[in-house]
Order: structure tokens, then sequence, then C-alpha cells
């Protein structure tokens, strides 16, 4: 790494997740002089945690978990390098028809399409290694999703994820990846992009929170604290803008820029997503092997709202979610071994709106309205029926919602007073701050997003190169 941090940068990111490495990427070999600054920890494949509680506490924003105005959904926010290709469970779609087209009509973007689109989703999955898990190492969890789906003639499909070798035939557990890979076999930003690019330069420095951000003249100052509360000035002639939907709107909304860009932090998006668990004779282990192995591929459930998944959890994220108190909580808890696990993923349709108050901390204000809570409905009804369909002797839904995939609060699209960045990947107003990561999505697609911010980061790289 580069040890000058006073010089003035080409390029400086904000965040390194997903989208500012993919970019990063291609600007360093291109000889771009780049500085990335992220607020969380540069860990190692020996140095992640080791647990989930360790896991939760040192990977995501407020210690695990940001609440909304109203206490209803639980949104967690990676904070570390490689952000959520570090703590999801690596799964890569393609997005269709159905969510190109709403994001077309809400933007006025003519590129969102499949056609157009598909030459940056070749790009983006030619960095990364993509498989399937194969049938003869899908766990029992995996099974009673197939089977339920197969028994009530619903149509299922293979997960694809970014990875490259498992080890199952090892023994390997997946859910040992949400405290980050030890193997190294997910294929996080660090192991991918973001490895190639500090090889070609890139500098980074983690646990730098960026503050605020100052722009005059085409010269761009960036303020940020590091851990113990010191403060440090960074600058470059341009900006690229990779903290998320939170994290943009919090650092535009602290430096000031709503001013000339009204809409930034509205249509606030997620995906909420909803666990059910089936309670079973005898033991599923569903924390063993490849458990996220399959999706719900049914034409039905896409056109009302939502999408089922075989998932699961660490013990400390299921306590939270299993209802009750005292002893029967405790009992539930002894009988996780015998537990299935399927979620509900809803296509959200409200808008929230991300606010900071006078201490510069994010506000999250996000309702569920009724077409929300019907498409929970309808897919937690299909749940109920593919676990009794394979003997399950007891259904328990969690308690509560978590939100998932945060998008929007900087909306792409044509119309500077409906959005914030323009189709040329810039903010409105300034020819010199960039975008491209789940911020500028228009609304919820209602598929993983990690391949499509892949795509159009590939994208935007390339219009910025070609304006440079």
């Amino acid at each position: 790494m580069k040890k000058d941090l006073s010089r003035v940068f080409d390029f400086i990111f904000v965040g390194a997740g997903i989208s500012g490495p993919f970019i990063a990427n291609d600007l360093c070999k291109k000889g771009c002089d780049c500085l990335m600054l992220e607020a969380g920890k540069l860990f190692t494949r020996k140095t992640y945690p080791s647990n989930g509680l360790d896991g939760t506490s040192q990977l995501y924003w407020s210690g695990g978990m940001e609440l909304g105005h109203d206490c209803k959904l639980a949104f967690l926010r990676p904070k570390v390098v490689g952000g959520g290709s570090i703590v999801n469970q690596a799964l890569v779609d393609r997005f269709d028809d159905a969510a190109f087209n709403s994001w077309k009509d809400a933007s006025g973007v003519d590129f969102f399409n499949v056609n157009d689109m598909e030459h940056w989703y070749d790009q983006a999955e030619s960095e990364i290694v993509i498989q399937e898990i194969p049938a003869e190492f899908r766990n029992k969890n995996a099974e009673i999703f197939d089977q339920g789906f197969k028994n009530m003639k619903y149509q299922n499909a293979p997960l694809r994820r970014a990875q490259s070798n498992c080890y199952l035939e090892e023994g390997n557990c997946c859910i040992e990846c949400l405290n980050g890979c030890k193997l190294g076999s997910k294929q996080s930003t660090p192991e991918t992009v973001l490895k190639e690019a500090l090889e070609n330069d890139l500098t980074l420095v983690p646990e730098i929170e960026v503050t605020r951000i100052i722009e005059k003249d085409g010269d761009i100052k960036v303020i940020g604290k590091d851990a113990k509360g010191g403060t440090a000035t960074y600058r470059a002639k341009n900006l690229v803008l990779a903290a998320g939907a939170i994290g943009n709107a919090r650092l535009l909304l602290n430096s000031g820029f709503n001013k000339k860009v009204t809409h930034i932090g509205h249509d606030f998006y997620c995906h909420p997503q909803f666990m059910s668990f089936g309670l079973y004779d005898e033991k599923i282990n569903s924390h063993k092997g490849a458990f996220q192995a399959f999706k719900s591929d049914d034409k039905g459930f896409r056109e009302n709202g939502y999408k089922l998944e075989n998932v699961y959890a660490g013990p400390e994220g299921l306590a939270l979610l299993v209802p009750g108190f005292g002893i029967p909580h405790h009992r539930h808890m002894e009988k996780l071994a015998h537990f299935a696990c399927i979620e509900v993923c809803t296509r959200d349709t409200n808008p929230g709106q991300i606010k900071v108050n006078r201490k510069g901390k994010a506000l999250i204000r996000k309702v569920q309205n009724a077409e929300d809570l019907s498409r929970k409905a309808k897919g937690t009804k299909v749940i109920e029926e593919i676990f009794s369909s394979t003997g399950a002797k007891q259904i328990i839904h969690g308690q509560f919602g978590i939100g998932l995939h945060l998008m929007g609060c900087c909306p792409i699209g044509t119309d500077s007073n409906k959005s914030v960045i323009d189709p040329e990947f810039r903010l409105h107003g300034f020819k010199n701050i960039f975008c491209a990561d789940s911020s500028i999505f228009p609304n919820a697609p209602g598929i993983n997003p990690s391949l499509t911010i892949m795509a159009l980061s590939k994208k935007a790289a390339h219009s910025i190169l070609r304006s440079l």
C-alpha cells in the first residue's frame, strides 16, 4: 500500500464493499491513482471472527442491527472491508425483464433492459467463479425444501453461488462463512477484484469513517475519523460513493448536498425477509454442510411479489427470531437440530426515507404497506404447505422481519427532481462525483442484487474512463 496520503488522488472511494472494488480495479488497471476509505476493519482468512456473536458485533454497523422508526424491521448493514460480499451467502442472479422494466419506468434510463445489460453481466461474471451446490452435498434442510416444492407442484431451482471450492467433501459447513470465509472459497471482493486492485497500486485505508465531503471548483476534500476519534482530510479530483444506501445518503445529507439535489435520502427500499421453522421428529441439522442450495423459481410467486429460499442462521440469530420467553423459548432452542428453515423474501413496494438527526446519525423510516404485508402472507402460506407436506410436527414463525439488500436513497434517473444520480453515474449537477452501488436502484427488484451491483459497477467504470 502507498503510504503518502497527503497527495491529491485521481479518485477517492468511500466504501470497500462490492461496488467500490469493482470500479477501482478497472480504474487502477488504467493507471488511475486511487484511494479507498472504509469504516470497517480489514480481516484475513485467519482473523475472521470465529463465532456468530463476535461476527455480528464486528462485521455490522450498530453491533448487528439497526431498527427502523417503528421497530418492526431490523436492518443489517455490513461494516467490513468487502461489505456484503463477506457476510452474505454469495448468491448471484441476473435480473429479469420484470425488474428492468420497472426500473426503466421509474428512472427513464434506456439501458435498463436484459439485452443492454448482458455485456456487463458477462464482464462481472468473468471476475468471479460461479457454482451450484452439487446434489450429493445438499443437506436435509435443502432436501425438505426440494421435496416440499415437488409435493405441492411448485417450481424451484438451484441457487447460483459465487464460490470456487467449498471443500464440502471434507465436511465444511457453509454457516461458518456468514462470519467471513476462512477458506477463501467465497468470491468476496478481498479474494477477487479488491485483491487485484491492491496489486495495481490501489491505496486502501480501513477503519476510517468518512463524515463529510466538500466539493469546490473541481477539488474534493474528504474528511474522516479513525477508530480512536482522530480526524484526517484527503483530497482528490474525483469521488466515488460506494457506502451503500444508508451510508451514501447519510454522507451526502451531512455534507449539505441535498440543498442542490433534493431527492437524496428518498426512495429507500429493501427486501424484507421473514424466516419460518418446521420442527421435525428426526434431526435435520440445518446448520451443517451446504444449507442454502435452492430458491423458488415459480412464475406465480414472482408475479405475487415474493420468493422463497431455504436458509439458516447461527443460534445467536435464531434466538432473536424464535418467539417466547423463559422456559418455552428455552425448549425451542434445545430442539434447533430438529428445525428446518425457509424464508419468504418480499419485493418491497412502499419506499422509505433516510434522514439524519442533529448529530448526523442516520434515521430510518420504513413502513410496510398493505400490499407488502399481503405478499408476506402469501409466501408464508406456501411455507406452511411445504412444511406440512414433509411431516413437520410444528411450524414456528419468526417474530420480526430482517431488512436485507438495502437499496435506493440515491436513485438513478433522467429527472434531477426525482433522482440523485444521472445515467452517466454522476451526482446530478456534479461532473466529478460518481456512484453505482445499490443506492442507485430505482426500486426493489425482488432478486438478489449482488451480481447487478457488479455489472453496474463495470458499466460505471467504463463510463468514467470514457469521460476521462
